[in-house]
């Protein structure tokens, strides 16, 4: 699996200008929502609580500027992603104290305990290179990003 096999265009956005995400709370809202796109039986509030309790356990910051917060949740049939890209970094708590500007969330079934944790280590292997991160951040365009991502993974967007 890919992770552009568990994202689409319409769960990405970028922060900035008069839609800038300012604080955590707004990160995780936003996640939510895009994470609740193209699937009725999910509701925004419904992720973005599920979020929010895995964040009470421990930051999902992992530092160099990227989190992924992630859950599970009995409705899913599948895993499905969604990126927010902050062009101005916001605090979360991260484990090595910086601000964050890559929130890459990650939700799927309770059920696919082993494909949920393949799928959150295939992210962070991702997010790992700086010049990579750099680049995303610099992303002008959810397309652009998507772009970036398929060439990173060595796949067409």
């Amino acid at each position: 699996m890919h992770v552009l096999d568990i994202l689409s265009r319409d769960r990405v956005a970028l922060s900035g200008g008069s839609s800038r995400v300012r604080t955590k709370a707004e990160a995780l809202r936003t996640l939510a929502e895009l994470l609740a796109r193209g699937d009725a039986s999910l509701t925004a509030a419904d992720i973005e609580d599920v979020l929010v309790k895995r964040e009470e356990l421990q930051s999902t910051g992992v530092g160099s500027g990227v989190a992924i917060p992630h859950g599970s949740m009995d409705r899913l049939e599948r895993i499905v992603g969604a990126l927010l890209v902050c062009k101005e970094p916001i605090d979360f708590a991260a484990i090595d104290g910086e601000p964050v500007s890559i929130l890459f969330a990650v939700v799927g079934p309770k059920r696919s305990t082993g494909e949920h944790l393949k799928t959150l280590a295939r992210v962070s292997r991702l997010l790992r290179d700086d010049g990579f991160r750099q680049r995303l951040v610099e992303s002008d365009k959810p397309d652009d990003a998507l772009r970036l991502i398929g060439g990173e993974e060595g796949r067409p967007a």
